[in-house]
């Protein structure tokens, strides 16, 4: 059982950061592969990135690509995501997301999904 939480999300102008947390609990964090999806109201979820239980491999979703950084620290347990050059598109609710298979997160079908984050960029 893994119970993911997140933090770090806000208000910020078009073009600023905002970086996002997760702390995820349970003994085998180093087993599962990590991510962020997002969701807005009404709308479809949409992948953003995944990494690896590693490290080793990461993917980022078109659309995020040169702007988005994940990471993780496997000894704290957390993973996280730096938002660099945000657009009012961004704009939507984000999950932390966890699953043994990595092609789950891609896909969007984690194991596991924290609470969300309300991430606004504002125009």
């Amino acid at each position: 059982q893994v119970q993911l939480v997140e933090s770090g999300g806000g208000l910020v102008q078009a073009g600023g950061s905002l970086r996002l947390s997760c702390a995820a609990s349970g003994r085998t964090f180093s087993s599962y592969a990590m991510g962020w999806i997002r969701q807005a109201p009404g709308k479809e979820r949409e992948f953003v990135s995944v990494i690896s239980w590693s490290g080793g491999n990461i993917y980022y979703a078109d659309s995020v690509k040169g702007r988005f950084t994940i990471s993780r620290d496997n000894a704290k347990n957390t993973v996280s995501l730096q938002m660099n050059s945000l657009k009012p598109e961004d704009t939507t609710v984000y999950y932390c997301a966890a699953a043994l298979s990595f092609q789950a997160v891609k896909i969007g079908t984690p194991d596991y999904w924290g609470q969300g984050t309300q991430v606004t960029v504002s125009s």
